[in-house]
């Protein structure tokens, strides 16, 4: 079966779907994005993803192009028209097509919004044979990491040399030292004393929604740990390193330049976030309602 995408408006093949050539997404990365991980054909934390998709596009100046619920509807469509069970939900909003020009256009400019939607593994069983390493990389991105833009060039160059490094991630730190997150993931850290970390929320990172899921589950589970900050030493330093995101879930880093993280083997702490992630998406895939 062809694959479905919607375009502003319309579900279409595809091999056929396009934008304006003047949509400013295209011209100027001017919009927002989020990536829905899809399980059992169910969306997991869509009400965080929708929440974030708000603040970014209010942080940017962009009007809604659709209600909540009609995007909702859309996503559920998208979903059924690709037979999709395990996924991903791909979610676009730019600015919309105007004459090039820098400042915003002016009248009324109508946001155009896209969804693409793809085949994935099904969740892992396990974190069996998982051996991810990441590079630590200067954080060259814009002072904006909190909203979800779709500008994302920083990102790639830092994936890309850890791709060519051999390695997972690409750690990114500030020029005071102090780690920020990864190119596509949050960071967290085990520190020397046992204590269970991630960065606060402020403008260097962006509020990833597995990492307010996971703290949500340990809130609720009465685990200890701190948004707090740690530099590039603690880093190197931690007994377990971890990421988390929509689409890693959340994993152990066992090695990071080239040096094993404790032990070189996956953690109790990372087990049990694992654990307790991997417990939240079977229970929110296994929810007979719709979107």
């Amino acid at each position: 079966m062809s694959r479905i995408a919607y375009v502003d408006g319309r579900y279409v093949p595809h091999r056929h779907a396009q934008v304006h050539i003047e949509d400013r997404g295209y011209q100027f990365a001017d919009g927002v994005y989020e990536v829905i991980l899809l399980l059992g054909g169910r969306p997991i934390d869509a009400d965080l993803h929708l929440a974030r998709l708000a603040r970014s596009l209010g942080a940017l100046r962009i009007a809604a192009p659709v209600g909540q619920a009609a995007l909702l509807h859309i996503i559920d469509q998208l979903v059924r028209r690709n037979r999709l069970r395990d996924g991903l939900v791909y979610l676009q909003v730019s600015r919309g097509v105007a004459r090039r020009d820098h400042a915003f256009p002016k009248g009324d400019v109508k946001p155009v919004l896209v969804l693409t939607a793809r085949r994935i593994p099904p969740f892992p069983a396990s974190l069996d044979g998982w051996t991810a390493t990441a590079i630590t990389a200067p954080d060259e991105r814009w002072a904006r990491c909190d909203i979800k833009s779709i500008s994302l060039l920083p990102n790639i160059l830092a994936r890309q040399a850890a791709r060519e490094a051999g390695a997972t991630e690409a750690i990114l730190y500030t020029p005071d030292g102090m780690v920020t997150e990864g190119a596509a993931t949050n960071i967290w850290i085990v520190d020397r004393d046992g204590v269970l970390r991630t960065h606060p929320l402020d403008h260097a990172i962006l509020p990833g929604c597995t990492r307010a899921a996971l703290l949500r589950l340990l809130e609720s589970s009465n685990i200890a740990h701190q948004e707090r900050a740690f530099s590039l030493d603690e880093l190197r330093s931690a007994r377990e390193v971890l990421l988390s995101s929509a689409t890693s879930y959340v994993k152990p880093i066992l090695a990071v330049d080239g040096v094993a993280v404790g032990e070189g083997r996956v953690g109790p702490v990372a087990q049990l976030l694992f654990d307790l992630f991997a417990a939240h998406v079977r229970e929110t895939a296994a929810v007979d309602t719709k979107l």
